[in-house]
């Protein structure tokens, strides 16, 4: 009896044995089966999306690069055709990324209509989440009104701005001496499609141009340099140039930009800007003579600042140009109903690599930017961006004060901004005044767009101040009168 028992346990144990060693092998080919489906579902989704962009393709493209000042405006206009067999929502575009770093602005429009008719629909255009592409490059994608089906076509216009991507050369000149520039890119529109035709047209400030690359067929007229027409470019393709060239206009650019805006509801605004302005082009080396620069101004000093113009809003008055020393006098205002422009002459000639500091101020009646929305909310409309005409701004602070008791405080800004909140405290404050503050790096003149702060506020605020020093004036005159009738002597 025993003996069964034996080998009916050895025949469990053997049972057992083959049991495991299948599930064993069955969870082994079922670990490697899921593995290979994950790997081929990421192939699949690797190669549609590196695929996507070639299901498009740029029937024609045209870029005009604007060398005139020191801000770099380029203009793309593309015929992008659907050759996939799904319908497209977005198009891509492809920056080098040496230029993404001083990209400032970009904006896309669809054309619509037929000839005369013609117009301009914004698009949205987003940095995309695509994996970089050959040699580093950035892509940004443009959302399409309407998914291009295939076989169809649309008409895209891009602009978009360059800041400081002009390297003086040489890097340092003498007061006689014109500023020579050099200007990087390539002859060939970095695309990540395929592009049938295209051309590229740089225009530079004035027919001085010591020398530029040439990518054949390549032709200079006048202020004109034109590269193209190439056909049939493969995707990513790239032909670097180098154009050097004359360019005197000044290289004004403030380094940081403090705008205090102080709401007041007794009825003005009172603006204050705080200025770090810097000449950004070549250095001056050697000795400066202001006869010279006073006798021979066009030949000495011509890329230095001989005036700025400050453009301020209408109705401007109260307007005050100081330095660290005092007032300027060296300005001129010119007020109409529908513009005011502040000339202003630095205290010194500003040549490259020199800088100034300044304040301007000024005061604007209230009811031309405070209104009231529908639902009760008082707003501020003001301009965002820089006054001073062609001016980069590395840095720019808007400080909106609002009114002491004010609640709920938020901004509405046409582009992405730094958003924060403070206190600041004046005259008669108790609980002090909130302070919206919205910060923005890389800012061009075309940032001067209206942004708008909305805010909560009682009017019964608005009695706090007089009822406070009348209050004061009303306890110091009883204060005198008691005095006055009160005996404080020892005599009886």
């Amino acid at each position: 009896m025993f003996r069964r028992l034996g080998s009916i346990l050895l025949l469990l144990r053997e049972k057992t044995k083959v049991n495991m060693e299948v599930f064993e092998a069955r969870s082994r080919s079922t670990l490697i089966l899921s593995i290979l489906v994950l790997l081929s579902l990421s192939f699949r989704s690797s190669s549609s999306l590196s695929s996507s962009p070639s299901e498009l393709q740029i029937l024609s493209a045209e870029r005009r690069i604007d060398l005139a000042s020191h801000i770099i405006r380029v203009v793309l206009n593309l015929k992008v055709q659907n050759d996939g067999e799904s319908p497209a929502s977005n198009v891509l575009l492809a920056f080098p990324p040496s230029q993404v770093k001083h990209l400032s602005l970009i904006q896309a429009s669809e054309l619509a209509g037929k000839k005369k008719k013609k117009s301009l629909q914004p698009l949205d255009v987003k940095p995309s989440d695509h994996a970089d592409g050959p040699n580093g490059a950035k892509f940004f994608s443009i959302s399409l009104r309407n998914p291009l089906s295939t076989g169809g076509s649309v008409s895209i216009e891009v602009s978009y701005i360059l800041t400081q991507s002009l390297e003086p050369f040489p890097v340092e000149i003498s007061q006689s001496e014109p500023q020579l520039v050099l200007y990087r890119d390539g002859a060939l529109i970095l695309s990540p499609y395929a592009i049938k035709q295209q051309t590229t047209v740089i225009r530079t400030p004035t027919t001085k141009v010591e020398s530029f690359t040439r990518v054949e067929p390549s032709t200079q007229m006048r202020t004109e340099l034109k590269y193209g027409p190439y056909q049939d470019q493969p995707p990513f393709s790239y032909a670097p140039i180098l154009v050097h060239f004359e360019n005197n206009n000044p290289f004004a650019v403030v380094e940081e930009l403090v705008r205090e805006i102080e709401i007041s509801h007794w009825g003005y605004l009172q603006i204050t800007e705080h200025y770090k302005l810097v000449h950004n082009g070549a250095r001056h080396k050697g000795g400066f003579s202001r006869v010279e620069y006073q006798s021979r101004p066009s030949i000495s000093g011509v890329s230095s600042f001989k005036h700025l113009l400050a453009r301020l809003p209408p109705r401007v008055h109260s307007v005050y140009y100081r330095d660290n020393i005092g007032n300027i006098s060296t300005s001129h205002l010119r007020t109409s109903y529908s513009k005011s422009e502040l000339e202003i002459e630095p205290r010194y000639p500003l040549l490259g690599g020199w800088k100034a500091t300044f304040v301007i101020g000024y005061v604007l009646p209230l009811q031309d930017f405070l209104f009231e929305s529908d639902d009760g909310k008082r707003y501020l409309n003001f301009s965002f961006g820089c006054p001073i005409a062609e001016t980069v701004v590395n840095k720019i602070t808007n400080k909106v004060v609002l009114p002491e008791g004010s609640k709920n405080p938020f901004a509405v800004v046409p582009f992405s901004v730094e958003r924060h909140a403070e206190t600041s405290y004046s005259y008669l404050d108790i609980v002090g005044r909130p302070v919206v503050v919205l910060e923005k790096e890389n800012v061009v003149p075309e940032h001067n767009s209206l942004f708008q702060v909305y805010y909560d506020f009682h009017p019964m605020f608005m009695l706090a101040e007089p009822l406070m020093l009348t209050s004061v004036f009303f306890f110091l005159f009883v204060a005198a009168v008691a005095y006055l009738h009160m005996d404080i002597s020892i005599r009886k």
